[in-house]
Formats: structure tokens, C-alpha cells, sequence
């Protein structure tokens, strides 16, 4: 081989190297932080972090069963999330995931594998399973969140003061019925008592001229004669 070969080789090598290094460059680093949250008997809730800098444009995330039985691949870009609802879990399952995120110059290298298993059915949710920073995305996602203790407590104590609310307007309607209807009745005495009162003047004795009549009855004065022989 040649001077001028070895140097075109040479210049080629060190061109190829500064390509891949410009390539790798431009390539985001791999997601950090991967943490499974959220975990049911058929879904779980996966969200990691980017590292500063980056450019990223969407997500690449791998699921896969631990027996083998299953692999799933999720990639979204055109998008900022940094989380991803599993959907579709078979219950008491150990599933690991693994996400890359998307740069416009290609992917990163995937992030180290997260293992987790699925609830079963009958099993309870770990008190302080959900996230307050995520609860927007679930929202978004149509999710509602299972009530916990104090808020049952709060909706049984709402509703217990509407019912006590309701007795209490019910009694007052039932105390107010009853004035009205002893109202009526004392009302119907009093004119009862009135109409009384205006009949009995009528038959009233009437004085004049210091003697005695009565305007309703005449009473025809009996006389005793005495014969004597």
C-alpha cells in the first residue's frame, strides 16, 4: 500500500469518527429515573425523568413478561410526556419495561429495566398509591381515582347534615301546620261564641218606664176570683 493510500485510508477513518461522534452528539441520553406507580391488577403507570440539555421528541417504551409469553412496544413522538399508562395487564404478573427517548437524530440507548408485578383482583390498593403530580394525567386519561378514607368520610358527613337539614324543615313545616290549624279553630270558637252572644240579646229583658217586659215572651198575669155566697 502506498503514502497516498494509507492517508486516504487514514482520513476516511478519522471522517467516519468524527461522523459518529457528531451522530452520538446529537442522540439523547437514555431516560432516568424509570418509577412504576399506580400498580393495579390490569394496569400500571410508568414515569421517568430527561436529563437536562437534551432534545427530546417523543418516547420509545418496551414491555415485556418475565416469562417470555409476551413483549409489547409503545413509541409516541410529537409529544413531552414523560409517562406512559400500561393498559392490559394479566393479574399477579412480573412484567419489566424499559423506555428510550426519541431526539430527532435517532434514539437513546434504553434505560435500565424496572421490574414490577401486578395486584391481584382481590387484593387491597396500597394506602398512598397515587401521585399527586400525575393525578392530571389520569384525568386526562378519562381515570378516576378510588375514593379514599377521608374523603368517604367527608361525602358521609355531607350527607348526613342534608338529611338532619331535611328533618329540621320538616318539623318546622309540621309545627307551622299545626298553629294554622288550631288558629282555624279558635277563630271558628270565637264566632260560635259571638253568634251566641247576639242571640241571647235578643230575648234580654227590657226595662222601661221602671216596669218589666220581655220582647219575646208574654206572659198573660193570672187572676183568683173569689165568689162568696
Amino acid at each position: 500500500m502506498t503514502a497516498a493510500q494509507r492517508l486516504s485510508a487514514g482520513l476516511l477513518l478519522l471522517l467516519t469518527c468524527l461522523a459518529g461522534d457528531l451522530v452520538l452528539a446529537t442522540v439523547p441520553a437514555a431516560p432516568v429515573n424509570v418509577t412504576v406507580t399506580q400498580l393495579r391488577a390490569d394496569s400500571a403507570l410508568v414515569t421517568w425523568s430527561i436529563p437536562q440539555g437534551d432534545t427530546v421528541i417523543g418516547y420509545a417504551l418496551s414491555q415485556q413478561r418475565q416469562d417470555g409469553l409476551m413483549q409489547r412496544s409503545i413509541r409516541e413522538v410529537n409529544t413531552s410526556s414523560h409517562w406512559c399508562m400500561l393498559w392490559d395487564l394479566d393479574e399477579d404478573t412480573h412484567y419489566s419495561v424499559q423506555v428510550q427517548s426519541v431526539g430527532p437524530n435517532g434514539d437513546s440507548q434504553p434505560s435500565r429495566a424496572v421490574h414490577f408485578r401486578t395486584l391481584e383482583r382481590s387484593d387491597h390498593y396500597p394506602v398512598g398509591v397515587h401521585d399527586h403530580h400525575h393525578e392530571p394525567a389520569m384525568e386526562g386519561l378519562g381515570m378516576t381515582p378510588h375514593l379514599q378514607t377521608g374523603e368517604l368520610l367527608i361525602i358521609t358527613t355531607v350527607l348526613l347534615l342534608w338529611a338532619a337539614v331535611i328533618a329540621l324543615f320538616c318539623r318546622q313545616y309540621d309545627i307551622i301546620k299545626d298553629n294554622d290549624s288550631n288558629s282555624s279553630k279558635e277563630k271558628g270558637k270565637r264566632l260560635r261564641s259571638t253568634s251566641y252572644y247576639n242571640g241571647s240579646t235578643g230575648s234580654s229583658p227590657i226595662y222601661h218606664n221602671g216596669a218589666v217586659r220581655s220582647s219575646k215572651l208574654h206572659r198573660a198575669s193570672s187572676s183568683i176570683s173569689i165568689i162568696r155566697v
